[in-house]
């Protein structure tokens, strides 16, 4: 069953050197303060998981937390390249970084087989495409029923899954809403799971497409308002278009990533998530 801690302490129990880690979140809902303690906290030899991986993936692999990167597309969404990303991968600054590229159709079969305690996710996918030179875990299995060909790619099951959610009740259980990606799936698959909230709830209110992760699925729970920013959560705060923009600058150049970096680390008040 989940506890309640904080957010400091969620990460310092349940996220180890060497741990595979997923950050999920698409478009909004993204765990940008659990990430930003992840820094704080100097984890390393990290394998990190994401679908899309942005602006917070970026930092982490500029802090050196990351030797590899299993994903479907890398960028600042709406502004451009993840200029600590590209320097890892053509300069080997702070540290090489290994590569694991998927499409989103083949992640999400992934991510699906781990949620389903399966052992591999099954699509029609990859061909024509050179990935399947580059990547190993891509691999072909032949339909019992049809002798049909298809690809195969091995379930995704991270030793930790972080999501941001709206609301935890009193018991532990989780409610989400909005656009929502793979943040079911992440935390059904990870051993272990930390759900950063904007608030804890007495009770849920029935939403349309809403999400509910039972307490028994989620190690943590942390209340961090404001704990997606500069995304944003569906009916609690909007996405901070300006830091999004002001990013690219900081990440061009190593010596102001240098102070950016510094700057978060002496500041011991998670969530806040911004520029300084």
């Amino acid at each position: 069953m989940s506890e309640l801690l904080a957010l400091g302490d969620a990460v310092a129990r349940h996220v180890r050197d060497g741990d595979i880690v997923a950050l999920e979140g698409f478009t909004h809902l993204i765990p940008f303060a659990a990430g930003h303690e992840i820094i704080r906290q100097e984890r390393r030899d990290l394998t990190l998981v994401r679908m899309t991986p942005d602006v917070i993936y970026d930092q982490m692999i500029g802090a050196g937390c990351a030797r590899k990167l299993i994903f479907s597309w890398g960028g600042n969404p709406g502004v451009g390249s993840l200029h600590r990303m590209r320097d890892a991968m053509e300069n080997q600054w702070p540290r090489p970084l290994e590569l694991e590229e998927h499409s989103h159709a083949g992640m999400a079969a992934r991510w699906q087989a781990g949620a389903s305690g399966l052992p591999f996710g099954v699509l029609r996918g990859y061909v024509g495409t050179s990935l399947v030179d580059h990547t190993k875990t891509i691999s072909t299995v032949t339909c019992p029923f049809t002798g049909e060909e298809l690809t195969a790619v091995p379930a995704l099951r991270p030793d930790v899954g972080i999501i941001h959610a709206q609301q935890a009740d009193r018991r532990g259980n989780v409610m989400l809403w909005g656009i929502t990606g793979v943040q079911k799936e992440c935390v059904l698959a990870s051993r272990r799971a930390i759900v950063t909230v904007e608030e804890v709830v007495e009770s849920f209110e029935p939403r349309v497409n809403g999400v509910v992760l039972p307490a028994w699925v989620v190690d943590a729970v942390c209340v961090v308002p404001g704990g997606a920013h500069p995304s944003y959560a569906s009916g609690y705060t909007e996405r901070d278009n300006e830091h999004y923009a002001a990013w690219d600058a900081v990440s061009r150049d190593r010596e102001t990533f240098g102070d950016w970096l510094t700057a978060l680390r002496a500041d011991v008040a998670v969530g806040k998530g911004g520029l300084t």
